[in-house]
Formats: C-alpha cells, structure tokens, sequence
C-alpha cells in the first residue's frame, strides 16, 4: 500500500501591517484596474467643470414642445378615441435638442444630427434626426392668432399675412414635375407619429387628428423636422352616425352658428398649421351651403383647404388642393407603390399630382422607399402648399 504523504506543519499566519496591506491591495490587478478607471473618471469630471461643456461648440436648436393648455369637451369623447400602443405615450411638456453638424444659423440649408427629446420626468430619447431642411419657425408667429375656447385661433395678421403662407413650408420648384404625398391620421399613435416625423422626407405633407392629446407638442416636432402641417377636420359621412367622427363633428344639416362653434374649438387646439384638411365627410361636402359657410370660416381666418379627392369641386376663394389619389385604399406593398407610380404618371402630363394616405405602417414604409428614388426618376417631391391654387 501506498503511505499518505506528510502533511506540512500547520503555520498561522500573522496579519499583515496596514503599509503591507495596502500593497498588495494594489497589487490586485482588478482592484488597479477599477482604482485608475475612477481616477480618470474623476479627472475628466473635473476638466470639464473647469473648461465647461465640451459640446459648447456644437450647434444646438432647441424647441420647446409645450401644448396648449387642456381642453376639455362633452363626456367621454376621450374614452370613445382609438388607444395607443401601451407604453406609447404622447409628448407633452417636453424639450427637442437637435445637435446638429452644420451651423444653426437662418436659411443654413439640410441639418443633419441627433435629436435628444427630453421628457418632463426627466428622462430621455434620443433619435436620429434626417429631415432634408431646415427647422420650420416655431409656431406661434407674431400677429397671426388670437385667443380662442380651447386655445390659439388662427387670424389674418395687420400686415396681410395669413397662416396658409406663413406655415407652408418654403419651396423652390427646380422645374420638373411636382408630386406632393400627405400622410394623415397622425397623433393618436405615438409610435406611428414618431416614425412619420422622423422617417419621411421634410417635403412630405403631415395631418394631425384635432382629437390627439399631445396635439401642439406633436405638430411642433414635426415643424422642427421641417414638415409643414395640416390640421383634420371631421364632417358628416353618409353613414352617419354609424361612422362617427367625433363630438366636433361639422353637420351638414346644422347651422353655421353651430358648426362654427366646432370649427372654433377645432382650430384652437393647436397653432403652426397652413390649412385644414377633412376627416371622412362625404355628407358635408356635398352641402352648398354648408361648405360655403366653411370655407368662408377659413378664408376670415387665413387658412388653406386641403381634401381627400371628396371636394374636388369646393371653391371658396381660398388655397386649394383636392388629392388626385388616395395611395393606400388597399394595404399592400405592391398596391401602393402602383398608386404612387400613378401619381407620377399624372405628374407628367399635368406637371403637379397631389397624394394622400394613412399613417398605417406599410404606407410609411412604401413612402420612404419612393419618395427616396423620386429625383433620380426626374420629378420633385414637394409639399402639399406647393401644389395649390386659389379657387
């Protein structure tokens, strides 16, 4: 057999002095590690208290992207909206900081960068921040507004000027042909707002949902990605009332006192709109005299209309614009890229064709696709203003 090993004699070892201690305390390579990282970490705390913020030097916009102050309406109209994607909460009291790589100066052409919004909790979402132009004038504008039921009302300023010129986003024709594409139904969602806002082209066209909570916060983000914007306003369908628009619904039948009180809270939830555009509606356009009664509501107040294709014929003296095409009446990929492709050929023969769509999110991704190759296939993406006339 095998005998056991000897064992070592046991030896207690003494407790090292603090000097010792220390030593091999440094010596650890994980605690030398950690020690030199909160060393420099501390350094370059201090650095930067003594030399300031070492992104001074980087052009900075910041707007701010607090809404009208709340509304309210008849019972349980907020119950009856579509809901958000849980989590998805709108924007309220908030702050977009476009850090940007070009110099924050007027008429500075494409800003390029990131977007920091910061929220009123105190955190943070930072994005990418692709608009092709320049920030739009942060809404209001002097002289244009008034106060109104739910907030500013849109006026005719002392000098002339009105809201469907000020609001409009700037354009320069470059002498091909127009397409212009509006996306709609923004504001409910928040997700599906986002991605409009940042992912599609500054010239494409965003309308808002008067309904959306957020409303002025939304509108001034998508001015700051240099969109211009349209509010909705819901009409009366055929269908009525089992296709409902909502409480502010404008009645073909109703008075034009009535309906211009709806008209009223409508345009006063929010400012930095060019014009409106209709939400459903087929009853109301349909009415002589209430359509006469609307459109003079809008040309006192400086606006533009904008619809669907419904109102073709509606004239009112003001700027207008009806679509030629709805491109997403079937969800498709292939079907919108064919009604998008059908906007071009119009273009051609007419030089100017006006879309409109849903922010469903086929549409968003189909329009960013286009809208990407549109110059290389010899036409000009312009915004809806950019297409009007006055009628």
């Amino acid at each position: 057999m095998f005998a056991k090993p000897p064992q070592p004699p046991l030896i207690t070892p003494k407790p090292p002095s603090r000097g010792r201690a220390a030593l091999a305390a440094l010596s650890n390579p994980y605690i030398g590690v950690g020690g030199a990282a909160v060393f420099f970490g501390i350094l370059a705390i201090t650095l930067i208290l003594i030399t300031g913020d070492p992104k001074a030097g980087t052009p900075l916009v910041r707007l701010s992207l607090a809404h009208v102050g709340d509304v309210s309406g008849p019972p349980g109209w907020k119950q009856a909206l579509p809901q958000d994607v849980p989590g998805d909460a709108p924007l309220d009291d908030a702050l977009v900081e476009f850090t940007t790589s070009a110099p924050a100066v007027a008429d500075a052409g494409p800003m390029n960068g990131q977007a920091v919004i910061t929220l009123p909790g105190g955190g943070s979402a930072p994005g990418a921040f692709a608009g092709p132009g320049a920030p739009l004038p942060q809404a209001p504008l002097a002289g244009l507004s008034v106060p109104g039921p739910g907030g500013l009302l849109p006026v005719i300023g002392p000098d002339g000027s009105t809201s469907a010129q000020a609001y409009a986003r700037p354009f320069t024709p470059d002498g091909h042909p127009r397409v212009a594409l509006i996306i709609g139904g923004l504001g409910l969602n928040a997700k599906a707002t986002r991605e409009a806002i940042e992912t599609l082209p500054a010239d494409v066209t965003l309308s808002f949902v008067p309904y959306a909570d957020g409303l002025q916060g939304w509108i001034d983000m998508a001015r700051a990605a240099g969109h211009e914007v349209l509010l909705e306003t819901p009409m009366e369908p055929k269908d009525y009332p089992d296709n409902d628009p909502g409480p502010y619904t404008l009645m073909a039948a109703a008075s034009a006192d009535e309906n211009g009180h709806k008209l009223e809270w409508l345009l006063s939830r929010a400012t930095g709109y060019f014009g409106v555009t209709n939400y459903l509606g087929s009853k109301f356009v349909a009415s002589t005299p209430a359509m006469t009664n609307f459109t003079a509501a809008l040309k006192s107040r400086g606006l533009a209309f904008v619809d669907d294709g419904s109102a073709v014929r509606a004239g009112g003296g003001i700027p207008r614009a009806s679509a030629d095409r709805i491109v997403d009446g079937q969800l498709s990929g292939e079907a919108i890229q064919q009604q998008l492709g059908a906007l071009e050929t119009q273009a051609s023969r007419t030089g100017r064709a006006l879309g409109s769509g849903f922010a469903y999110p086929v549409t968003l991704d189909e329009a960013a696709k286009w809208a990407a190759g549109l110059s290389a296939r010899g036409y000009q993406l312009a915004p809806a203003s950019a297409v009007m006339a006055r009628r």
